[in-house]
């Protein structure tokens, strides 16, 4: 059974996205102290969480950062603020969707079953490497010189489309129908920022230069 935290202050919205998730067969939290949100997650332990933008003290986009800096879990931002300009910033943060609110419940629901079979349903997948880094499938994340690095589903998407085609070159068509397939809101600056966000973990993870762009083609692992 999933567990989903729901990290929401609006009581009526969070009760009710408790109640439906319950009955989808997912075990399910809401956070209550906005202070203590990390230390919720921790104890809890989700495979996913949904998060609202307006928060009491640190706004959704805080709690994004600090989930990413200890997990690759799926964050899913509700927030009636959709504007471009908060679904890239939200992109960009670490976050795998953004649903703008009011949301119908049934796209809400198929939306998380996408979300957590990628992200989850690994089994029979061979090891993916390159240049004596693994991209492991049992926590998605990547190892590297003894250290894990922890990624998000899109993140990890992108290297296991790469790696599974490692000196093909893929387009980026190929990349957002991979990731995005049932999202509505992707756009090429989506993938950008995906992208880019994830260069600048290998930058740091010691992989410099490891996708490589083809111009006007794509993107290759050698």
């Amino acid at each position: 059974m999933y567990r989903i935290l729901i990290v929401e202050d609006d009581a009526a919205i969070a009760a009710e996205l408790s109640r439906h998730i319950a009955s989808w067969g997912f075990s399910v939290r809401a956070c209550e102290d906005f202070a203590r949100v990390m230390e919720t997650f921790s104890a809890f332990d989700p495979q996913l969480v949904l998060l609202d933008l307006s928060l009491p003290l640190f706004d959704g986009y805080h709690w994004c950062r600090e989930i990413r800096r200890v997990s690759g879990v799926p964050v899913v931002f509700l927030s009636s603020a959709s504007d471009n300009l908060n679904i890239v910033t939200a992109m960009t943060l670490g976050a795998d969707d953004f649903i703008a609110k009011p949301f119908d419940l049934t796209v809400l629901h198929a939306k998380l079953l996408a979300l957590l079979r990628r992200a989850y349903d690994f089994s029979g997948m061979p090891a993916l490497t390159a240049r004596g880094a693994t991209l492991r499938a049992s926590d998605a994340s990547l190892i590297y010189a003894g250290s894990r690095l922890p990624l998000s589903r899109n993140e990890y998407g992108i290297l296991q489309t790469l790696l599974e085609r490692r000196g093909q070159i893929v387009s980026r068509e190929a990349l957002m129908e991979r990731l995005w397939e049932t999202d509505s809101f992707v756009d090429e600056n989506t993938l950008s920022v995906n992208v880019n966000r994830l260069r600048k973990k290998l930058d740091a993870f010691g992989l410099s230069g490891l996708i490589e762009t083809r111009k006007g083609m794509g993107y290759i692992i050698e």
